[in-house]
Order: C-alpha cells, then sequence, then structure tokens
C-alpha cells in the first residue's frame, strides 16, 4: 500500500503556513512545515515529497535561491515546485520564477480550490509512480530470486504470481490513462502533462517486460529505468 504523500510547505510566516495546511487539510496527505530556505532543505534531506510550495519573499535565502538547490541536488531536482509571492513585479519576475525550476508560479491572494486542484494533480503523478516503482521491484525480484524466465517456470505457482503481478499493473495503467486525461481537458500545466507522458512510457516498457515471462514467449528485456 502507497503511503501519504508528503508536501512541503515553506513560508517564513506562521500565518501562511497556517492558512495553506487549511486549504491542503482536504487532500488527507501529510503536510510538512519549513519556515526558511535553510530548513526546507534539511528537510528534503531526509523524505520524499511530491510537491514543495514555496513562498519567493522570504529573509536570508529567499525562494528564487532555496529553489536554485533544490534543483542542483539530484535526490530533489525532479520535486515539483510552486511558487507563491504576494508581490507580482511583471512578466520578468514570473520568468525569473519559471527560470528557477518552478512548474506554476502563483500570486497571493490565490484561489483556495484552485491551488488545491493544482497540487493535487502532482500528488496523484507521484502515488502513480510509487505505484509504478513497487511493481517494477516485484518484478525484478522475482526475476533476481529466480534466475529469469526459465527458472520462473519451476516455481509452484508461476501463473499465479505472473497474473497478479498483470492485474496491479493494469491498475495503475488504468488510473494513469485516467489522469492523463483529466490533463488533456483541464489544460493543466506544460509540466503535469509531460510527467504523465513519461510515467506512461515507464508502464509501457514495465507491461512488455512482463508480457515476455509468458509461456511462449522469448527471454525477457530489461525493466524499464526508474528514472
Amino acid at each position: 500500500m502507497v503511503q501519504k504523500a508528503k508536501i512541503l510547505l515553506v513560508d517564513d510566516r506562521p500565518e501562511n503556513l497556517l492558512a495553506l495546511e487549511a486549504i491542503l487539510s482536504a487532500l488527507d496527505q501529510t503536510l510538512v512545515r519549513a519556515s526558511s530556505g535553510e530548513e526546507a532543505l534539511k528537510a528534503l534531506l531526509t523524505d520524499d515529497f511530491a510537491v514543495i510550495l514555496l513562498d519567493v519573499q522570504m529573509p536570508g535565502m529567499d525562494g528564487f535561491e532555496t529553489a536554485a538547490h533544490i534543483k542542483r541536488r539530484e535526490r530533489t531536482r525532479d520535486i515539483p515546485i510552486i511558487f507563491l509571492t504576494a508581490i507580482n513585479h511583471g512578466p520578468h519576475h514570473t520568468f525569473r520564477g519559471y527560470a528557477a525550476g518552478a512548474v506554476d508560479y502563483i500570486s497571493k491572494p490565490f484561489d483556495p480550490w484552485v491551488l488545491r486542484a493544482k497540487v493535487s494533480v502532482f500528488v496523484e503523478l507521484y502515488m502513480k509512480n510509487c505505484q509504478l516503482r513497487e511493481q517494477a521491484a516485484l518484478l525484478r525480484l522475482q526475476l533476481e530470486g529466480g534466475g529469469g524466465k526459465a527458472a520462473v517456470g519451476a516455481h509452484k505457482e508461476p501463473a499465479g504470481l505472473l497474473a497478479e503481478l498483470s492485474a496491479r499493473l493494469a491498475a495503475v495503467e488504468e488510473q494513469a490513462e485516467a489522469l492523463s486525461k483529466q490533463l488533456d481537458d483541464e489544460s493543466a500545466d506544460a509540466a503535469a502533462v509531460a510527467t504523465a507522458a513519461h510515467l506512461e512510457r515507464k508502464l509501457t516498457g514495465l507491461r512488455r517486460a512482463l508480457d515476455a515471462l509468458e509461456p511462449g514467449t522469448g527471454s525477457a528485456p530489461p525493466l524499464p529505468s526508474q528514472n
């Protein structure tokens, strides 16, 4: 079972963090506070996050500098960042946010429903990726433990295991397809659409590897990369 996703909220003002928690509590995920860029970077050292909501205007290390550090780290560079700002300095300021690696840039005051909807998209994508990694891990364990397809046939219940893996993968495929249609219908952010497409490609590769283990097929191809 996939655990709840973690969402990192970064703002130097406690009242803003409280407001974000009130807006996002309906998503029923784990909300983690950080009152500075430095505190956010520390949290990212140990935990995995589905999305980061990052305030631009903070004393010391501001949002842009914090985002730059996040994107330089191998572990965290692919985490979506949504910038939140109370000041709009025009297109140049917005462009700087996207250049820093943000997937979205929202000015305060913002519509709570819109923010919640945007965050929920990235939470869903994160969950699908977690499920995909789980399926890939199960398949790798079977291949490595059994020495490939030939050894899989020597197990007592290979058909049952393959059927279970196939069914679980089919559920993820169905959810990924529904999410992709939802993103298309809502004209979602390009970054979210690209992430969904990448997820579908990985699912296709995993399905091919699983199909190759069925009786009457050739040797199993390499499993898709998890990156």
